[in-house]
């Protein structure tokens, strides 16, 4: 028959938050729940099963605490909730449990991350590094650990382009849109490709020669008056006679 352990904790506080230490070693087939009242653990640490459940002295903020199962320990950051509309921030409590024997015998101070009130200012907040790429605790299931992204939905695979669209640098068979198929570059006018243009020019030059010709017609009416002035006139002839 199984023996459960309780799960040793240790804890340090700021006005704000509170960092909580569950104490055990390469940490499996664990279950952490966190309600604004409460604290679950249930786990096994080097094949001996521990479990953990505790009161808070004031609520919390469950829906912005997040934790992290590290080789050497599970560390959470847990928010404390503003009660009252009135208060600009929580405060420092006079300790962690809501039962005071509990915590006695179960709960001890992290001396490494605990500060007096009257040092918050000058220590700052707590380093949360340990807990990044942990998981948020608000609402989750129990054993969730590790959901501090959804597996595989890194930029939804295969999408960083349309498959086969070849960056859209044109559309297929357009080739570059170099001018439009069978344009050929507007060489001649539709229907010219045949003409013979040797043959074209010559009769433009007939053509030409043709209106040439009618104007010598006109001169030549002129010198034909001109030669009727220069003859005698016969009615004159016949009377000397």
């Amino acid at each position: 028959m199984s023996t459960t352990n309780t799960a040793p904790i240790k804890w340090a506080q700021r006005s704000d938050s509170i960092y909580l230490t569950i104490d055990l070693r390469d940490v499996k087939d664990e279950t952490i729940k966190l309600t604004d009242t409460e604290l679950t653990f249930v786990g096994k640490s080097q094949d001996k099963s521990y479990e953990m459940s505790i009161e808070f002295f004031k609520p919390v903020d469950s829906e912005g605490s997040k934790y992290n199962v590290l080789p050497r320990s599970v560390q959470m950051n847990i928010m404390k909730k503003i009660e009252d509309e009135g208060e600009e921030e929580a405060e420092f409590w006079p300790r962690l449990l809501k039962d005071k024997a509990l915590e006695k015998n179960q709960v001890k101070i992290d001396w490494n991350r605990y500060v007096d009130e009257d040092e918050e200012d000058e220590a700052g907040g707590f380093d949360t590094s340990n807990l990044d790429g942990g998981s948020g605790m608000g609402g989750m299931p129990p054993g969730m650990g590790g959901m501090g992204g959804m597996p595989g939905m890194g930029g939804m695979p295969g999408m960083g382009g349309m498959p086969g669209m070849g960056g859209m640098g044109g559309m297929p068979g357009m080739g570059g849109m170099g001018g439009m198929p069978g344009m050929g570059g507007m060489g001649g006018m539709p229907g010219m490709e045949g003409m013979d243009m040797e043959a074209l020019m010559k009769q433009m030059g007939d053509m030409k020669q043709g209106e040439g010709m009618g104007d010598d017609d006109e001169d030549d009416g002129d010198d034909d008056g001109d030669d009727f002035d220069d003859l005698p006139e016969l009615e004159e002839t016949d009377k000397k006679e």
